[in-house]
């Protein structure tokens, strides 16, 4: 899920070495850089439009998939988590982002052996649905819950398969509605909420963004998007065809929150405030 209230979002430039991202379950493609570039833009673009502040971090030329900075991160409404990946490759990555989050949010790890990245966690409410896939395991669930149950958060694991994230294959695109992909994600979880299947040949159309009073779906889902329309959502399309060769996902290109600055004042915080594209 989005944020159906969020003020603020981090987001970081495409990395120059995008190609050589980490992938599970696509085969390899050539990207077009440029283009790839472009369509980050227009995603920072909607989301500005959705009345989002954009922070854009500036590229990690090293780091393939640092343009995916939801995955290092989980930020709620009291903390921020700082993930411990589960491949090997972007494991800098939230060093990176940290003392950015940090004059918003206090910060809390993950530690060894645990792992937790934040495109596997899904908040409904004061739940937070965290996938056990090849990126999350049982420790780093267990390290979340530990972390969030003072703060009233109730932790709940499912099973992801065939798909890199729970995210990937499961997002709540409204009140009570989960858009799934069944053949990725172990449903039985989610039987309180109204579960809508993604058509059959549009097996990623289930990512799709909450933002503020409208949902991001990636283009390449147009019957997903009708889908979500039929019931009165605001619905608008983003193409990400580039970002999605390196199995990008909507959710995973930012990372949203709201509610008020922490740290010292006149810090960074102040002025992260500008998007950078128009």
């Amino acid at each position: 899920m989005g944020h159906p209230s969020a003020t603020r979002a981090l987001v970081r430039k495409v990395s120059r070495s995008l190609a050589a991202c980490e992938l599970r379950h696509l085969p390899r493609q050539i990207i077009d850089l440029q283009r790839a570039a472009r369509q980050h833009e227009d995603y920072v673009r909607a989301l500005a439009a959705a009345g989002v502040n954009v922070t854009v971090l500036p590229e990690e030329p090293a780091l393939a998939d640092s343009v995916f900075v939801e995955d290092p991160l989980l930020v709620l409404d009291e903390i921020a988590i700082l993930g411990r990946s589960g491949a090997a490759s972007r494991e800098r990555e939230g060093e990176l982002i940290a003392p950015v989050i940090g004059h918003f949010r206090s910060l809390v790890r993950i530690e060894a052996p645990g792992t937790l990245e934040g495109g596997d966690v899904l908040r409904i409410g004061k739940t937070l649905f965290t996938g056990l896939s090849s990126r999350t395991n049982r420790e780093g669930i267990e390290q979340l819950r530990r972390l969030t149950a003072p703060l009233g958060y109730e932790v709940t694991a499912v099973e992801v398969r065939g798909c890199l994230h729970l995210k990937t294959g499961a997002t709540s695109p409204g009140s009570g509605l989960l858009l799934a992909n069944p053949a990725w994600i172990d449903l039985s979880t989610f039987r309180h909420l109204e579960i809508l299947a993604v058509p059959t040949d549009e097996p990623w159309g289930a990512n799709t963004l909450s933002v503020n009073d409208r949902v991001l779906v990636a283009a390449s889902a147009p019957k997903t998007a009708g889908l979500l329309r039929a019931r009165g959502l605001n619905v608008h399309c983003v193409d990400i065809s580039e970002l999605q060769k390196a199995e990008a996902g909507l959710t995973c290109l930012s990372v949203l929150f709201a509610g008020p600055v922490v740290g010292q004042s006149g810090g960074l915080a102040d002025h992260l405030n500008e998007v950078v594209y128009s």
